[in-house]
């Protein structure tokens, strides 16, 4: 057995994501073939306390939109230099550290080749993100990894009205005693603010979306509380 969470769009009225966590019967393997019986198990418990559709987004999913959702796989291009990256890159080449970073070289690489630099574990904290010229605080713990995620998200519109058929999010990969950042969180997350006619304002700049989320982010597990000013 195996416990990871599930996570939903606040009820209406309310930003935010409630994280509910399941047991359910773990298939071991690393395997894809083995991960994604997994997925099945978890969603199986997910249906029985009444929550469908759920989409894995990861990618190990079944489902072709889980799979392009990953932060491997979701791109985003830029405004100004129409630079195009995947979510993952421009995460680990964002990320500032005590004695180094950002390493924006990381932006270019693959999301596999990012997320292994050795460069990421051996320069101390992390301290901040630092990404096109604009710098993000480490706290809360998901805010920027939440609105890159939902940016880029909001710029394929083709899968961005696609999840809004669904009641909940997975990532058989995540656990939150390890793991601090999840799609599946920032894609339900997406929305709920959506659904509160509040994505719009959200995405007009950073400190907007922080405003907006800061509730959410003082109630959410993995992060410490939000301070007053976001720099």
């Amino acid at each position: 057995m195996a416990t990871r969470p599930i996570f939903l769009p606040a009820p209406v009225g309310q930003v935010g994501v409630i994280e509910k966590m399941l047991e359910f019967k773990w298939v071991p393997g690393m395997a894809v073939i083995q991960k994604q019986k997994s997925i099945r198990e978890l969603h199986k418990t997910a249906a029985a306390y009444g929550i469908s559709p759920v989409l894995e987004i990861s990618s190990k999913s079944e489902d072709q939109l889980g799979q392009r959702l990953s932060a491997f796989n979701l791109t985003f291009t830029t405004k100004k230099h129409k630079t195009t990256y995947t979510v993952e890159s421009a995460f680990q080449g964002s990320k500032v550290f005590q004695s180094a970073g950002p390493f924006i070289d990381l932006m270019e690489a693959t999301p596999r080749e990012a997320k292994r630099d050795i460069r990421l574990k051996e320069s101390g904290n992390l301290i901040g993100f630092e990404f096109l010229g604009k710098r993000f605080p480490s706290e809360p713990k998901t805010f920027f990894y939440d609105w890159l995620y939902i940016n880029a998200l909001h710029q394929n519109s083709e899968l961005a009205d696609q999840i809004c058929h669904f009641s909940g999010f997975t990532d058989i990969e995540f656990n939150p005693k390890k793991s601090i950042n999840c799609q599946g969180y920032a894609a339900a997350l997406y929305l709920s603010l959506k659904i509160n006619d509040k994505l719009t304002r959200a995405l007009e700049s950073p400190s907007e979306f922080l405003r907006l989320t800061h509730e959410q982010y003082k109630n959410q597990l993995r992060a410490t509380p939000v301070q007053n000013k976001m720099f």
